[in-house]
């Protein structure tokens, strides 16, 4: 899969253009956290650092770097996102009003659990790990240094929970199987 970039008139933005179409229409601008969340491919982009605003139309993703930040080492980095989020086959822009089946829901929650949620559990010496999916509610399981830590339920409501909701509308909650009743109850 290659990239190409072009130049523009302004030195602190590049135009990338994939090999495939992004969006089916439009074009979606990104420029604070709370737009981001519209869009995983521009949320991962963001989380390179660096990068004030992301443009994405149907062939090219459009990239604003801060001031102080380097194209030397932005440039990789931004062709490395995109083509590795084209290689996942996943929707550019999240649609919120879009009702998902219940296998999408779940596809979904592992993708969220996997790419955003599993690699900062990590890093605490943890994992969480997917188990159920009923009634809009999530079951999972915390592992390792988060299964008896105290902060592990701030961690389920306020950063699971949360990521989970803000992406997949059908999630009313995220709970932690810690109980064999709470087994039972997925089985």
């Amino acid at each position: 899969m290659i990239i190409e970039t072009q130049q523009t008139p302004d030195i602190n933005v590049i135009n990338f253009f994939a090999p495939q179409a992004l969006l089916k229409s439009g074009s979606a601008e990104f420029v604070d956290a709370k737009s981001v969340r519209k869009s995983p491919l521009a949320e991962h982009l963001f989380d390179i650092g660096g990068i004030c605003s992301v443009f994405i139309n149907n062939d090219m993703v459009s990239i604003t770097k801060e001031e102080n930040a380097s194209w030397d080492t932005l440039k990789p980095q931004i062709m490395a996102e995109i083509m590795d989020y084209l290689a996942t086959g996943e929707d550019v822009m999240v649609s919120k009003e879009v009702s998902a089946s219940s296998a999408d829901v779940i596809g979904q929650i592992k993708g969220l659990l996997n790419a955003r949620i599993r690699p900062a559990v990590k890093k605490d010496g943890g994992d969480i790990v997917y188990k159920d999916f009923q009634n809009g509610i999530v079951y999972v399981e915390m592992q390792g240094s988060c299964k008896g830590c105290p902060y592990a339920m701030v961690t389920l409501k306020e950063g699971v929970e949360k990521i989970l909701k803000d992406y997949i509308p059908e999630i009313k909650e995220v709970r932690n199987l810690k109980t064999t009743e709470d087994e039972a109850l997925v089985k």
